[in-house]
């Protein structure tokens, strides 16, 4: 519950760092655009002065690409946080492709202005290539972040991801199991045991019905349990009681092996 929490509140981060990297490029076009936002009718007079303020202080709005470049920023910040699709075929050339049009379309966009149109119209061509610029460096980010962080270039089942490093050694003692494994980690299939260095403990074999419980560990450690080395298995106090193991047999037969028989 509290891993979802902190997911959440890393989500909600995200989502916060990306609408401050819009409202920077919301506030670039309103700046450098604001002869025709004021024909059109849609300044706001608290956001001039709040603007008017910030450049005093600042200087925010000195050079076109200042405020672009903290855009990038926050937009890169906000892209760390981005979780991996499974089924999304995503390939380093698509965002070469991607990051190239974002970066002329974003940044190299100030010629715009010496193009001879009307002011509507430059204004109108400037806004449409910020935002397909933008959006082109968003989706860019988005798999950069996917790809590194999860390793989707060709694993679509996510397999590389879920698997881990598992135990190597083989940790013997007078009593002890040891079955061997493989399990596949870091793209190659390496060999393992499973050290059962104390079976006088109690041990818990899970597993759905048919996934070889009974014919890969049942069978295999009741045999390993019956060498001489291991004492007679631990009777309850009651007369002419049995200690026994009972093993699945291939033939699916049950097959009852006594190991001794005590009286206490």
């Amino acid at each position: 519950m509290q891993q979802e929490d902190d997911l959440r509140g890393l989500a909600r981060v995200m989502d916060f760092m990306r609408a401050i990297s819009i409202l920077f490029v919301s506030i670039n076009i309103y700046w450098f655009c604001y002869p025709i936002i004021q024909k059109w009718g849609i300044n706001i007079g608290v956001v001039d002065k709040i603007l008017l303020n910030f450049q005093r202080s600042t200087g925010l709005f000195s050079n076109i690409l200042y405020t672009k470049l903290f855009s990038v920023v926050f937009l890169a910040l906000s892209c760390l946080g981005t979780k991996g699709v499974k089924n999304e075929k995503i390939t380093w050339s698509k965002i070469y492709v991607f990051l190239s049009i974002g970066y002329i379309l974003f940044f190299l966009n100030w010629w715009i202005w010496d193009v001879v149109l009307s002011s509507e119209n430059r204004t109108i061509l400037y806004i449409l290539t910020m935002t397909v610029g933008y959006l082109s460096l968003l989706i860019a980010g988005l798999w950069i972040s996917r790809l590194l962080k999860n390793n989707l270039l060709d694993d679509i089942f996510n397999t590389e991801n879920e698997s881990f490093v598992q135990e190597t050694r083989l940790i013997e003692n007078e009593y002890s199991v040891n079955l061997p494994t493989r399990f596949y980690y870091k793209k190659k299939w390496n060999d393992g045991w499973i050290n059962i260095v104390n079976p006088f403990r109690a041990s818990m074999i899970l597993g759905t019905p048919g996934s070889g419980k009974s014919g890969m560990l049942v069978i295999y450690c009741s045999t390993l349990l019956m060498k001489p080395q291991f004492p007679p298995y631990p009777c309850r106090p009651a007369e002419n009681q049995l200690c026994c193991f009972v093993i699945w047999q291939a033939k699916q037969q049950y097959t009852l092996y006594i190991i001794k028989s005590c009286r206490l």
